[in-house]
């Protein structure tokens, strides 16, 4: 009997691609588990108007944990025109559905390593060696909009800021509200993980990236929690910076951080910063992780003009599979992944394109398997 239930979510676009790339990879390295398919992606979204069907969600809830690819995800009149004609006019609002998978399970650490292996002539720096936790969850990213501002809520909000004076003569129809909530528990769970994962790979620093001295209330209850709990870890010295000196800091001197923690969008952009210093999306996965669930992605997009060429990177796709691995406690096999990969970048025989190589994604993963 398998040990595992792991859902797969190929998704649109090269997901197709790279999840064969995994499969190629997981079958080497022998892991005890039943593969389901589960559906995910622009074609449901088209035709159902849910890129998330509820039948997944159901499927996710029997699985141990997903692996997904990739996503098409487009802007608001984009998305409703590329509804089945029966489905346009209805008032359907695409969502992303890697967020909502995120916020229906309560995957609340956005794990996001960015290592240097050695050899790859898309490094910043071979030294690097970051790990980002963003809060997945809260945020700008929780989904509370307005727009229109109605006017109930624009004469509330007027009543509690003076603030609102700058919009004073400015139409509700000409106003658009996004919120940024923040919750003290949200704060302190994404903070500890940080603190406790670098106590476990003895990371020195934690490194938190908010914006206090303007966002004052949202950062301010980040900062105050992160003080707090950082209290509770002598060997372990916190450091707070605002989040655009942050971004001129990973680039002068990307070697001197080890674990960065950062709300939800501030995570976001700073991931993909820290990303393109050892190499580029190519090479950055993903975990989204929760108390009992999680869900591993590479964090690259679908790349529809590649979608069925095998020509894109799977690394990243195989650095997420190794973060699952991690995950389930199979970690000899995570490491195994983690070195076969390092010593096939290091070789520099395989490339893919974007490394200046010929190699598809399946003939990349294939050396890599070769080496497990």
């Amino acid at each position: 009997m398998a040990k595992y239930k792991i859902a797969l979510m190929p998704g649109d676009g090269i997901g197709n691609d790279v999840m064969d790339a995994a499969k190629i990879v997981l079958d080497k390295i022998g892991l005890s588990a039943d593969y389901v398919h589960a559906d995910i992606g622009w074609e449901f979204w088209c035709q159902e108007g849910e890129p998330l069907p509820e039948r997944t969600i159901e499927l996710l809830k029997t699985c141990d944990c997903g692996l997904f690819a990739a996503i098409t995800s487009k802007p608001k009149e984009e998305a409703e025109a590329e509804l089945c004609p029966e489905l346009q006019g209805k008032g359907m609002i695409y969502r992303s559905p890697i967020v909502r998978l995120r916020q229906r399970f309560d995957l609340y650490t956005n794990l996001r390593p960015c290592r240097a292996f050695k050899g790859n002539p898309l490094n910043y720096r071979d030294d690097i060696d970051l790990v980002v936790f963003r809060e997945n969850t809260q945020g700008l990213y929780a989904g509370v909009e307005f727009h229109p501002l109605p006017d109930d809520l624009r004469a509330k909000l007027e009543d509690l800021s003076p603030n609102m004076a700058a919009f004073e003569g400015v139409s509700s129809e000409d106003i658009a509200l996004s919120t940024r909530i923040f919750t003290r528990a949200g704060c302190q769970r994404i903070v500890r993980q940080a603190f406790e994962y670098a106590k476990r790979y003895n990371y020195k620093t934690v490194t938190l990236v908010e914006k206090p001295n303007v966002i004052r209330e949202t950062s301010g209850l980040m900062v105050r929690e992160a003080r707090k709990i950082a209290a509770e870890y002598a060997d372990i010295d916190l450091w707070e910076t605002n989040v655009d000196a942050m971004a001129m800091w990973l680039v002068k001197n990307p070697q001197d951080y080890g674990v960065l923690v950062a709300s939800n969008m501030f995570g976001d952009i700073i991931s993909d910063l820290a990303a393109q210093l050892v190499g580029g999306l190519g090479f950055a996965a993903s975990g989204n992780i929760g108390d009992d669930f999680a869900v591993f992605e590479p964090t690259h997009g679908s790349a529809p003009k590649y979608a069925g060429m095998y020509k894109v990177n799977p690394t990243a796709m195989l650095l997420a599979t190794k973060l699952m691995l991690d995950w389930l406690g199979e970690r000899d096999k995570g490491l195994a992944l983690q070195q076969a990969i390092a010593q096939v970048i290091a070789a520099g025989k395989v490339r893919t394109y974007d490394m200046g190589g010929d190699a598809s994604t399946l003939e990349m993963a294939e050396a890599i398997a070769d080496h497990l």
